[in-house]
């Protein structure tokens, strides 16, 4: 997944695309996690001026683009910096089913955008960094996370309190395991306040963000809505949840190959049946994903050598390639363990072995 609203950090498929810095590229691995080792995250170039202006107290949309991979849900966070990364505080989170309505095997995303409050008390600052982090329930343990720019318009505090944004998945920090919708959930319900300044730099403010009943704190949602919103905030911390387990599924939201494989906690006894019919729709989707990917590359140039319309995207070998001022680019790079796939005009990488695509 990639976020497009706020666009992170040289995403290419931001519309309107912010300006470059200079010497920089877009990024066309932009939906690659992060490698195990190595920085937290992909690039600390900010955009030249921010992309968005967001004001304390008030709602805010976070969207991200449906053509890819959701991995069957997981626990996804946005999270607040003042001192350009360096720290940062959670003020939303989507734990369980990040991108569904509800438990899910599919790789088709129901939910694309996150609408919610942000808290009140935070301060102004020209130059916040927002950055989106999920942790995939299904396939290989991964950290996803892209950064934003964005100007706040804060209530005249100088600091915010609130929970430290969750790392894991990566060298040094805790693994969540694969499936369990309940994975990694303890990590953002205890995790650490932190009180953050625009000056810069942190300082524990002691124990771990409130909960109550046990449950991260709930939010009203619109089951009927494409979005779910999340508007309520946590005592202590000024964290928006969104609500876990009292948003049902649209009525024919879920795609069929999505119903063949859903699942949900109750049902884990049926796992391999639902396993089995993954497996059974495998041959068929990938069909599907091929003819979907030619007929995507017979609306540009399929050889290099011809011309081509730009922004187009086309699978190549074991990665892809992109249509740039009317020419191809050179092939690039799935991640280890994904292939190209495509189908209805988009392609993605994907996990080689999964049961089912976005």
């Amino acid at each position: 997944m990639a976020m497009v609203e706020p666009c992170a950090r040289f995403n290419p498929n931001c519309n309107p695309k912010p300006e470059l810095p200079q010497g920089v590229e877009y990024d066309y691995s932009i939906t690659n996690p992060i490698p195990y080792s190595g920085p937290l995250t992909k690039t600390d170039t900010p955009w030249p001026k921010p992309v968005a202006t967001w004001t304390a107290g008030e709602d805010v949309t976070v969207k991200f683009d449906p053509a890819h991979a959701a991995h069957g849900g997981g626990n996804l966070a946005i999270a607040v910096s003042l001192d350009g990364g360096k720290t940062s505080v959670m003020v939303f989170q989507r734990l369980r089913y990040a991108f569904f309505n509800g438990p899910s095997s599919s790789n088709t995303p129901e939910v694309t955008e996150y609408t919610f409050k942000l808290p009140a008390d935070l301060p102004s600052c020209d130059n916040a960094v927002i950055s989106w982090i999920w942790y995939n329930r299904l396939g290989e343990r991964e950290m996803y996370r892209d950064d934003s720019d964005v100007k706040l318009i804060g209530s005249g505090s100088k600091s915010f309190t609130g929970p430290e944004l969750v790392i894991a998945n990566h060298e040094g920090y805790p693994t969540i395991p694969e499936s369990d919708y309940e994975a990694g959930v303890d990590l953002f319900e205890n995790a650490k306040n932190i009180t953050i300044t625009v000056e810069g730099g942190s300082s524990d403010a002691g124990g771990a963000s409130d909960k109550s009943s046990g449950e991260s704190p709930a939010a009203s949602s619109d089951a009927g809505a494409s979005s779910a919103a999340a508007t309520s905030v946590a005592d202590s911390a000024s964290v928006a949840v969104s609500a876990d387990n009292s948003v049902p599924a649209e009525p024919g939201s879920v795609s069929a190959e999505a119903s063949l494989a859903e699942s949900s906690p109750a049902s884990e006894a049926n796992g391999s049946a639902a396993a089995s019919d993954a497996a059974d729709t495998d041959e068929s989707a990938a069909a599907s994903d091929a003819a979907g990917t030619d007929a995507a590359q017979d609306k540009g140039a399929s050889s290099d050598g011809e011309s081509c319309t730009s922004g187009l995207m086309q699978c190549s070998g074991n990665g892809y390639k992109v249509c740039q001022d009317g020419k191809w680019s050179p092939e690039y790079a799935c991640g280890v363990g994904t292939v190209c796939r495509g189908g209805g005009g988009h392609i993605y990488c994907d996990l080689v072995s999964s049961s089912s695509n976005a």
